[in-house]
C-alpha cells in the first residue's frame, strides 16, 4: 500500500484532511502516488508558522541564507536524474525534459545562494546640508506561492529561492495535478539547515488553500503563475484584502514567430517545431502562431509536416521520445475541442490532431498543424495549452509585425531572419517582454528576467537580480548627527 506523503507545516511532517492522487499521463494505470490534502484550518497553521519565523529569518546573515540556498542546489544537482525521472512520470514531459528541468531548479538556488551575498543598499547626501540618506531594502514577510502543473520544479525554485534569499518566509502551494516534484523540493528545502516556519508546504485545491492565501492577512505576497481568468481573480482579491498584498502574475500567452522570406529553412523548422511542440506544446512561452511571408509559406509548411512526421510520440520515460502525452483528460479534452473550433473556423488541418494508443493507456495527441489561419480565429487569439500552432500567411515583413502584435497578450516572440535590420526592428517593436532571434520561444536561461507584457504579466519580473524587486521592500532612512 503506497504510503500518504504528507503536509510541511511549522517544522513538521502532518497529515491532512484528504488524499490527492498523482497519476502518470503515459500509463493511467501508474499511481505516482498519494499526497495528503491540506483544509483550511491548515492552511492557516502554515501561515502562522511563517508569520511566527519571519523576524528572525529576516534578521539572519547573508552566509545563513547562502548555505541554505546552496546546500539546496547542491543536493537537486545530485538527484538531478532521479528527481527527472519523477517529473516526466507526473507531468508527461519527456525524460531529458524532465531532467534539464530539474537542472535548471538546481542553477536557480545556486544563482539565488550568490545573491544573498550580493545584496547592498544605497547611501547620498541630502539635499539639506548635514544629513545622510540611506537606501536598504527589507523584506516583504509572509510570501504565499500558487505554481501551475506545467513546470512543476522549475517555477516553485525561481519563487522558493528569491523570497528565502531576500529573508522572506513561504507558504508553498504546488499545482494539485502533479504534486511530486513539488514535494520533492520540499524534502530537500527541509533538510538545508532553515529554521522551522521559514518553509510551509500545503498541498490543495485553489479553492481551499489558494483562497485561504489570499483572504488571510498575514500573508504580505502573493505570486502566482497559471491562467489569465484566475490572474485576474487572485489580483483583485489581492488588492481588496486588508491590508492590501502585494501580488505578481504570470499568466498566458500567444506567442507568435514571425518566419520572414530570407529565413535559413531547417533553422525556421526546427525553431518552429521545438517551440510550438516540444514539452507538448504545454508552456506559456510556445509558439503557437507561426506568422510566415509568402516566398517562403509553402515550402516551410510542408517541411514542418514532415519534421512533425518524423517525431516520436509516446511514454515520457522511453528513449528517443520527442513529445510525452497531454497531462491529462481534462487537458486533452481541451485540445481537441480547439482542434475542431479551428477546423469550424475554416483553418485547415494540414496535419495530425488525431488521438494515438501507445502501449500503454494514456493521454496521446499527434501534433497538430493549422494552415490557411487568420489572427481572428479562436485558435489564433486563445491559448490551447496543448501541441497546436496555426500557420497565419503575411505578405511582408510590415504586415508579420503588425500580426505579430495583434495580441491581448504579450509575453515572448521571435522571429527567423538573416536580415540584421528587421531583427533589431523586430526586437525594438515586438510588444513582448522576450524576444527571440532564430531561437524557439519557449526556452530562457536563469539569471535573466522572466516576464512579459498586456495580459501575460503583472507586476516585477521574475528570475535573476530583477526577482529582488518583488521579495523586497526599499526602505529610505535619514541620519541627522547633530
Amino acid at each position: 500500500m503506497t504510503a500518504i506523503l504528507k503536509n510541511f507545516i511549522g517544522g513538521e511532517w502532518v497529515d491532512g484532511s484528504g488524499v490527492t492522487r498523482n497519476i502518470n499521463p503515459s500509463n493511467t494505470n501508474d499511481l505516482v502516488g498519494e499526497y495528503a490534502k491540506a483544509d483550511k484550518a491548515q492552511t492557516e497553521k502554515a501561515i502562522a508558522a511563517a508569520k511566527a519565523a519571519f523576524p528572525a529569518w529576516a534578521q539572519s546573515t547573508p552566509q545563513v541564507r547562502y548555505d541554505a540556498l546552496n546546500k539546496i542546489s547542491t543536493e537537486i544537482l545530485a538527484r538531478k536524474e532521479e528527481l527527472g525521472k519523477l517529473l516526466a512520470r507526473e507531468e508527461g514531459k519527456t525524460l531529458p525534459e524532465g531532467i534539464g528541468e530539474v537542472a535548471r531548479a538546481g542553477q536557480i538556488f545556486a544563482f539565488f545562494a550568490g545573491e544573498a551575498l550580493r545584496l547592498i543598499g544605497e547611501k547620498g547626501a541630502s539635499v539639506r546640508p548635514g544629513i545622510d540618506v540611506e537606501l536598504t531594502r527589507e523584506p516583504v514577510g509572509v510570501v504565499g506561492m500558487i505554481t501551475p502543473w506545467n513546470f512543476p520544479i522549475a517555477i516553485p525554485a525561481w519563487k522558493i529561492a528569491p523570497a528565502l534569499c531576500y529573508g522572506n518566509t513561504v507558504v508553498f502551494k504546488p499545482a494539485e495535478l502533479v504534486p511530486g516534484s513539488g514535494h520533492a523540493l520540499a524534502e530537500i528545502i527541509t533538510r538545508s539547515g532553515i529554521p522551522a516556519g521559514v518553509f510551509n508546504l500545503v498541498v490543495g485545491s485553489g479553492s481551499v488553500v489558494g483562497q485561504t492565501l489570499l483572504e488571510h492577512p498575514d500573508v504580505a505576497a502573493i505570486s502566482f503563475t497559471g491562467s489569465v481568468q484566475t490572474g485576474r481573480k487572485i489580483a483583485q482579491a489581492c488588492v481588496l484584502s486588508n491590508p492590501m498584498k502585494k501580488f505578481q502574475l504570470e499568466m498566458g500567452g500567444k506567442n507568435p514567430l514571425v518566419v520572414l522570406d530570407d529565413a535559413d529553412l531547417k533553422t525556421a523548422v526546427e525553431v518552429a517545431v521545438n517551440g510550438a511542440y516540444f514539452s507538448t506544446g504545454q508552456r506559456c512561452t510556445a509558439s503557437s502562431r507561426l506568422i510566415v511571408t509568402e516566398g517562403i509559406h509553402d515550402r516551410f509548411v510542408a517541411a514542418v509536416a514532415e519534421r512533425l512526421n518524423s517525431l516520436s510520440v509516446d511514454d515520457a520515460l522511453k528513449a528517443g521520445v520527442h513529445i510525452g502525452p497531454v497531462v491529462d483528460q481534462s487537458q486533452l479534452d481541451q485540445d481537441l475541442r480547439y482542434i475542431k473550433i479551428g477546423q469550424d473556423e475554416g483553418a485547415k488541418l494540414a496535419f495530425g490532431g488525431e488521438l494515438l494508443k501507445r502501449e500503454n493507456p494514456g493521454h496521446y495527441l499527434q501534433p497538430a498543424l493549422f494552415t490557411e489561419a487568420n489572427n481572428n480565429m479562436r485558435i489564433a487569439r486563445e491559448e490551447i495549452f496543448g501541441p497546436v500552432a496555426a500557420v497565419i500567411r503575411a505578405k511582408n515583413y510590415e504586415e508579420a509585425l503588425a500580426i505579430s502584435n495583434d495580441t491581448e497578450f504579450g509575453l515572448a516572440s521571435g522571429i527567423c531572419t538573416s536580415s540584421l535590420k528587421y531583427a533589431s526592428h523586430y526586437k525594438r517593436n515586438s510588444e513582448s517582454g522576450m524576444v527571440m532571434v532564430n531561437l524557439p520561444t519557449a526556452g530562457v536561461d536563469y539569471h535573466v528576467p522572466f516576464g512579459g507584457r498586456k495580459g501575460s504579466s503583472y507586476g516585477a519580473r521574475e528570475q535573476g537580480s530583477y526577482a529582488r524587486e518583488f521579495y523586497t521592500t526599499v526602505k529610505t532612512a535619514y541620519t541627522y548627527p547633530g
